[in-house]
């Protein structure tokens, strides 16, 4: 189609001008028509009165308007989730989970910092008036993010491990929970609020010992890549049985606290037990023949996703009304979504960023609001605290490893749990606000609760660290002493599996042992259990062809990771590999495939690191070591650890300026005629040096750019 004429062009402009200026004289006319009838009613004409000095300042003020409910509740939200993604991000840097961020950005917003050193800032941006507005909010996202951890819990693994692992929930409740209705015999007088029975405060102390964030210590287990192992599985059976133990405990105790008497009490727990029933066995199957139904995304409807929202806010307004709060009501209601992972993972995605991103992160700051560090002015309030945060760990750590032990697992598995069922995190500040809404505890108290969930969570990666560090390699690790141990990592299956067929290829029938580790890591530590083991199979689903296809065992890590390269410096370093090897990608403002994360490997890796520039090829027939001068004979020590099925030629490059050059270790072959071009012709690979690779770059040698793959060594004592 050809473009219009010029002429035609103008003629479209004209008549444009034409149509708009008619248009704006008609709405003129209409305009001062209106204005005899707005005469005729007596309503004062714009503009009449008496201008002031103040008068533009006075009708700015009138049109911007920073105290409107729905500007103040809008620009809330903006701070609250910069605050919380930024401090997220700095935890992580750190190692620590994201949730720690969020809950001190909620701490930092509220009295003990912002209301204490800028409190004109902190009125402008949290009066009082609208925290209304922000607990409603925090409330509608927390009943969310309970319907999705509701449906986190896998049955599957509760059904195969459930023997051990409700006996060491259960021992990691009942010891906790002793302890802290013991200590709420010494804190009740002075903490307990006025009007506040023992009872209930005992419980409400009990069920803060002895809670496990099941989100958090999922997301550490993914982090720390042993979720598929025995150990990583245990602890979240253990997380989860102790969620739904807790949870259920919990529902009793603010039944208890609501009712007052006994005997409203023993009917709230009736009430709840009929409710119970009713959602396992009416509603439950209701769900299951929908899930059964729709199972592709295209099929589930806005109709499906609004029954599904529907069932869970009447299962969180029935428990509100019987007296054991909405957010169990929510959570019951994603425990009884079906098991079909299709269904769960599509129902979690349409609600995960929105409650996860925009509406959890109030619940931070309106728990930050309410945690006034500055009440705990005295040295004893302290002393208190700490006392707190000890019985916390002592009775969560103890009672947990003491169980793991007798169930017959090691020491070092048995301090690990220990450690990883310590953590606290979010649902303890659930808990915590549950008892402060219904008058059990006091400000004081919650702050040093809030603290101690703040503590306990903390310090659950460096405690995993330290017991790996005393109990050092199991013997297995140590005694493979003579392994070709080879770390690959990649990031889409197709890149997996073709650095599993070059590694293969390359150390496959070593004499002396060959062990092939690919690590994959997703760079989200927010993602939950179930879209963790859907990403996870697809990253491996190349990786796992060729191990099948060659008949050589693969060990697969799956880590979630807040900064990907540092995580693949860090397994490289702690695992005692020879080689890390790593995909080639060009820097967004170069074409150097050596610079950028590359270099960053290079720099800080502690063993030999291999880039592999891929040119798609299939098979690795013949190969090339090309070294530049003798110090690069190290390649000659690599090609030494090839399989004996490995064919390989080796040559010496030699530079114009060393052309007498003697090569003292004539294992290489110098080229007679290097041209750079037509030399190289004919290999599926070439294996060099990072400094040749370089140099030849720079003289445009042909080979650089050819059709050969190449990998690329950067030896650790050269660097």
């Amino acid at each position: 189609m050809k473009p219009p004429k010029l002429s035609t062009r103008l003629t479209g402009a004209w008549l444009n001008m034409v149509v708009a200026g008619a248009v704006a004289l008609l709405l003129w006319l209409i305009l001062h028509a209106g204005k005899t009838v707005e005469m005729a009613r007596g309503v004062p004409v714009a503009g009449s009165v008496t201008n002031t000095g103040n008068s533009n300042a006075g009708l700015l003020g009138e049109m911007i308007s920073f105290h409107h409910p729905l500007s103040v509740l809008i620009l809330q939200i903006l701070v609250i989730i910069i605050a919380s993604r930024l401090l997220g991000w700095l935890m992580s840097l750190i190692n620590q989970p994201t949730v720690i961020g969020e809950i001190l950005a909620g701490i930092l917003l509220g009295p003990s910092l912002l209301g204490l050193y800028l409190p004109e800032t902190s009125t402008f941006l949290f009066p009082v008036a609208s925290l209304g507005n922000l607990q409603f909010l925090s409330q509608i996202g927390l009943i969310l993010f309970m319907f999705i951890i509701g449906m986190e819990l896998d049955a599957g693994i509760l059904r195969q491990n459930a023997r051990a692992a409700v006996f060491i929930s259960n021992s990691s409740i009942v010891v906790p929970f002793v302890m802290g209705a013991g200590l709420a015999y010494f804190l009740f007088d002075r903490f307990a609020p006025e009007g506040a029975h023992f009872v209930a405060f005992a419980l409400f102390m009990g069920i803060a010992m002895s809670i496990t964030a099941f989100p958090v210590l999922a997301r550490i287990v993914q982090e720390r890549g042993i979720s598929r192992s025995p150990l990583g599985i245990t602890a979240i059976t253990c997380a989860a049985v102790n969620d739904i133990t807790a949870w259920g405990i919990l529902a009793v105790v603010v039944a208890i606290a609501n009712a007052g008497a006994i005997g409203g009490a023993l009917l709230t727990i009736a009430l709840s037990m009929l409710y119970i029933v009713l959602m396992l066995f009416l509603i439950k199957p209701l769900l299951h023949r929908v899930a059964l139904k729709y199972t592709v995304k295209e099929t589930i409807s806005k109709t499906v996703v609004a029954l599904v929202l529907s069932i869970m806010l009447i299962s969180a307004y029935i428990t509100e009304v019987i007296g054991i709060h909405a957010l169990f009501g929510a959570f019951m209601a994603g425990v009884i979504i079906p098991d079909n992972a299709r269904f769960k993972h599509i129902m979690a995605e349409k609600i995960e960023d929105v409650s996860l991103v925009l509406l959890l992160p109030l619940f931070f700051v309106y728990t930050g609001l309410r945690t006034q560090i500055g009440l705990l002015a005295e040295p004893s309030l302290w002393l208190t605290a700490l006392v707190v945060i000890s019985v916390a760990v002592a009775g969560k750590f103890a009672g947990s490893a003491l169980a793991t032990r007798i169930t017959g697992q090691s020491w070092k598995d048995s301090l690990l749990i220990g450690a990883l069922m310590n953590t606290r995190g979010l649902i303890e500040l659930v808990a915590l606000n549950i008892g402060y809404d219904i008058g059990v505890l006091s400000p004081e108290i919650f702050t040093i609760l809030v603290l101690m969930a703040l503590a306990t969570t903390m310090m659950t990666g460096p405690a995993i660290s330290l017991i790996q560090y005393l109990f050092g390699f199991s013997d297995k690790e140590k005694s493979s002493a003579g392994l070709m141990r080879v770390l690959i990592a990649f990031g889409p299956p197709e890149a997996g599996g073709r650095l599993t067929n070059l590694a293969i290829h390359l150390f496959g029938r070593r004499k002396n042992g060959f062990r092939l580790t690919a690590l994959h890591l997703t760079p989200n530590t927010e993602i939950s259990i179930k879209n963790a083991k859907i990403f996870e199979e697809k990253a491996f689903v190349k990786v796992s062809e060729v191990s099948s296809a060659t008949g050589l065992d693969v060990k697969r890590v799956y880590r979630t990771a807040g900064n990907v390269s540092q995580e693949i410096i860090k397994m490289a370093n702690r695992g005692r590999f020879d080689l890390l090897v790593v995909g080639s990608s060009r820097p967004l403002l170069s074409q150097d495939e050596t610079g950028g994360k590359a270099r960053y490997f290079f720099d800080n890796v502690h063993c030999d690191v291999g880039l592999f520039i891929d040119r798609g090829t299939a098979a690795f027939q013949r190969i090339l070591l090309l070294a530049e001068s003798e110090d690069e004979v190290y390649l000659q020590e690599l090609a030494a650890s090839f399989g004996p099925a490995v064919v390989f030629e080796t040559h010496c490059l030699l530079s114009p300026s060393n052309t007498e050059f003697e090569i003292k270790k004539p294992i290489f072959k110098p080229f007679p005629e290097f041209s750079g071009s037509n030399t190289t012709t004919g290999y599926d690979l070439i294996i060099t040096t990072l400094a040749c690779y370089k140099h030849q770059r720079e003289a445009r040698s042909g080979w650089v750019d050819g059709d050969a793959s190449i990998l690329l060594i950067s030896r650790r004592q050269s660097r």
